[in-house]
């Protein structure tokens, strides 16, 4: 897979690290000079210039690349990166750094973000994942707020322990992706059965997100 990643800083080029451990395909684009460092990471291709210049991107040939990643620090420049991405070069996929949580509304379908990652945001859910047990915490947005990964850890008390994992009645746009327990990661078979401290992950719309939680409680 082909990324072009825009904005060479340290995110960037921690990001360019693990895409080219996974031996994937990496071009950095920077404007500042002072972050062009292709000695940090030797394996990439390194571009200086301003990614939100369209002779630019022509250049670079962020056509043939399978995924845009804007993150820089700014997001008014992530959000032209992304949308010139979008709809001059049709990128296929467009992620997209949210530096400021209150704009993070903006990080959607019309300025051609498929993924917003709200490093704030995916902090305090973290935080919230970490402490939250029986509520339902959302992780990552995906597909411009059409789907979200959310996660439900189940209590000491719960009515689902012993319980198999097709008893559970999920709402219509949902789904059980994976069950972590203690050090083991589960794909969920029907008869498995649930134990308390499960941390169960689900791809769902906002709109169900109650009824899965309703549904783990009963």
């Amino acid at each position: 897979m082909r990324v072009a990643i825009a904005g060479a800083g340290a995110v960037g080029r921690s990001i360019a690290l693990e895409l080219l451990d996974n031996d994937h395909q990496v071009m950095l684009i920077e404007r500042e000079l002072a972050n062009i460092a292709p000695e940090t990471v030797e394996a990439a291709e390194w571009v200086h210039a301003d990614a939100c210049e369209l002779s630019t991107l022509e250049d670079a040939d962020i056509e043939s690349c399978d995924v845009v990643i804007a993150a820089t620090g700014d997001d008014k420049v992530n959000l032209v990166v992304s949308l010139l991405a979008k709809t001059e070069f049709a990128v296929r996929r467009v992620v997209a750094r949210v530096n400021d949580p209150r704009n993070e509304w903006l990080f959607g379908d019309n300025w051609g973000v498929d993924v917003a990652v709200s490093t704030p945001r995916l902090l305090a859910a973290l935080v919230e994942e970490a402490v939250a047990v029986g509520d339902l915490v959302r992780l990552l947005t995906f597909r411009q707020g059409q789907a979200n990964l959310v996660e439900v850890t189940l209590p000491a008390d719960t009515p689902l322990a012993g319980r198999p994992v097709r008893s559970v009645k999920l709402p219509v746009d949902s789904a059980l992706v994976v069950i972590l327990r203690g050090g083991r990661v589960i794909v969920p078979q029907g008869d498995d059965a649930l134990e308390p401290g499960d941390e169960l992950l689900f791809v769902a719309t906002t709109a169900v997100e109650e009824d899965i939680r309703a549904a783990l409680l009963h």
